[in-house]
């Protein structure tokens, strides 16, 4: 009962259509009385004090503090104002009014914070469910079929020897494990797992792997790659890569800055070793690491890019999607100070962009941001030409828009999926 309340659909359906509308009905119910002097005084006061308090919450928590490390956009500036707003207007109609107003006023106060909430995730549509909203995973036990034989990688592209058997699945499946903090001991929250059609069969082959990373706040979600990985196996004869999704932060609300630290745990050494060995165990994958991919989506793109430039030996493959610039980037400051102890060489050193020119990584990098989030499209940029400069093969999707949510997302992983088919060994170059 309780996991069926948390797979709530709150981007589209019901939900969200109920409480937007409830919470219209009881504006429209707190404003029709009849109008007075000091009624519309009170009014314009709640008002005013609903946009004064949307504009220092904005201050502090953006200008000031930048807790989000970037602009949360207008829509998200409206909703937040609204909900002010709301909360000002229900003040103002308790007391000094019929019982049954002041009861609307008290009941009003919950709606229109969800009703923001809801707004807002609406605006980055990443959180699909309640559970997701909520942090919370929903157990999704999948059963796994490694290959009857692994081998130590197979010299030819599967995608010349690959028939797909009768009754393959026209869609792959998605589920959610554990993986095991063997070596890092790191506290992660369960992942999630896509086996594309190929990889259900009774003998599956040795298939590619991607390992993928959420943003922060973020889930392990594997359905936005899935449904991205479903339309290319349909027109590749089942073929796709499997997929980890791998949980980097621990809680949504750490920030690990993609490295070993004694604050977060050894994120780093959980994706890069516990992972890693977890798939190759488990997953029907091959051991020829240059079939192998890490990927992610802004702090995710971020960890991404410095575990594929420091372990090359694992990842052949780079796809950055809208990925921040180096770890803390927004507060740099405090990143300097509390992580690095004031040691601005060893901070340099962890920047990725360092890690290019200084290094080298002889697989592929492909760069994906919109137009539309100026920030993250400027680092995409630096990025690949960084890279360049450095030698390394390198793509740069530019998506016309998107922001900085789902639309980046799926425009990153629409965009820079298909590129990687063909250093995958799935689809024949050219």
């Amino acid at each position: 009962m309780f996991d069926a309340l948390l797979s709530i659909d709150v981007l589209d359906g019901p939900i969200p259509f109920t409480v937007f509308g409830l919470a219209s009905a009881l504006v429209v119910v707190l404003l029709a009385r009849r109008p007075s002097l000091g009624w519309l005084r009170r009014l314009g006061l709640a008002v005013a004090c609903g946009l004064l308090a949307a504009v220092v919450t904005w201050l502090v928590c953006v200008r000031w503090l930048n807790l989000f490390g970037e602009s949360l956009g207008m829509g998200n500036y409206l909703w937040v104002a609204a909900a002010f707003c709301g909360l000002a207007l229900c003040v103002v109609s308790i007391g000094r009014t019929p019982r049954w107003r002041t009861a609307v006023a008290i009941v009003g106060i919950p709606v229109f914070l969800v009703a923001a909430t809801l707004g807002i995730n609406l605006n980055y549509g990443l959180d699909r469910t309640l559970g997701n909203l909520m942090a919370i995973t929903v157990p999704n036990p999948i059963t796994v079929r490694p290959p009857i034989q692994q081998s130590a990688g197979y010299d030819d592209a599967l995608w010349k020897h690959w028939k797909a058997p009768a009754g393959m699945p026209l869609r792959g499946k998605t589920g959610t494990v554990t993986i095991p903090a063997t070596i890092s001991g790191f506290k992660a929250r369960e992942a999630g797992v896509y086996l594309p059609p190929a990889a259900l069969v009774p003998k599956p082959p040795a298939l590619p792997l991607v390992i993928m990373m959420m943003g922060q706040p973020g889930n392990p979600d594997p359905e936005p790659i899935a449904e991205v990985l479903n339309g290319l196996a349909a027109r590749h004869n089942g073929l796709a890569p499997v997929v980890v999704v791998a949980d980097q932060l621990g809680s949504p609300w750490h920030d690990t800055l993609c490295r070993d630290t004694s604050i977060f745990g050894k994120a780093e050494t959980y994706i890069t070793q516990d992972v890693s060995s977890w798939a190759l165990k488990t997953l029907p994958v091959t051991h020829d690491h240059r079939f192998w991919t890490v990927a992610g989506y802004s702090n995710g793109g971020l960890c991404g890019l410095s575990f594929g430039l420091d372990h090359p030996e694992l990842y052949s493959n780079i796809l950055d999607i809208s990925g921040e610039e180096y770890p803390g980037a927004e507060h740099p400051a405090a990143t300097l100070s509390i992580v690095f102890h004031g040691d601005q060489a060893a901070y340099d050193q962890a920047k990725p962009f360092n890690k290019m020119i200084r290094g080298s990584f002889p697989g592929s990098m492909i760069f994906t941001a919109c137009r539309d989030d100026p920030a993250f499209h400027h680092v995409a940029e630096l990025a690949l030409r960084t890279a360049q400069r450095a030698g390394i093969a390198s793509t740069f999707v530019d998506i016309p828009t998107g922001g900085h949510g789902i639309g980046a997302l799926m425009g990153g992983l629409n965009g820079g999926l298909p590129l990687l088919y063909t250093a995958l060994g799935l689809q024949k170059p050219g």
